[in-house]
């Protein structure tokens, strides 16, 4: 089952429309959705690794769109979208200490957050809920996510065939690995 779902992102990530659906799933996780683009961008970085520099800026700017559409979640429809999302993935815990730690060290929460495994959807309803400055919201989320997917593709890039290999080598271990990473952030968030 996963060397055929793996068959199959590393035969999509050179289709046509691989791009959009990467940017599609990078809005999206900025804002609601459990998945990280890196389940993506990764397959796609190693199909293609001369577009790497393109699937991350891709992605990037997905994420920071997104984000502003998590901001406005947090700022315009906290009470009813965002609380139903916070109650969704059982976020309110780590959404209260959000709150608590956003007046002192909004930009810092918003840089070292978005690098993160934690869900960037948290930082970016409570940056709109905290109503931090808009400006300094986009510009802190296109360094931390910037930063993120382009070390990402770097990495790949540098080191894509031995990455490569050793994914398929070792498929079910990093998945569970990558499994592992996203529940971690989740529970991260929880134990807060």
């Amino acid at each position: 089952m996963l060397q055929k779902t793996y068959n199959w992102a590393m035969g999509a990530a050179a289709r046509p429309g691989a791009e959009r659906t990467l940017a599609i799933v990078s809005f999206v996780e900025s804002s609601f959705f459990p998945i990280p683009p890196d389940a993506f961008l990764i397959p796609m970085v190693l199909a293609r690794p001369d577009r790497a520099w393109r699937l991350a800026t891709i992605c990037t700017v997905a994420s920071v769109l997104g984000g502003l559409l998590g901001y406005a979640i947090g700022a315009l429809l906290f009470d009813t979208l965002g609380q139903w999302l916070m109650q969704t993935y059982h976020l309110e815990a780590g959404f209260e200490k959000f709150k608590a730690g956003f007046d002192e060290w909004g930009v810092w929460i918003i840089l070292a957050k978005g690098l993160t495994p934690i869900p960037y959807k948290l930082v970016t309803i409570a940056s709109g809920w905290a109503h931090f400055n808009l400006a300094l919201f986009v510009l802190a989320s296109i360094v931390t996510r910037g930063l993120r997917f382009f070390l990402v593709a770097l990495l790949l890039r540098l080191y894509g065939p031995p990455i490569r290999a050793f994914i398929e080598k070792r498929l079910t271990l990093v998945m569970l690995g990558f499994l592992a990473i996203i529940v971690i952030g989740f529970v991260i968030v929880l134990k807060a």
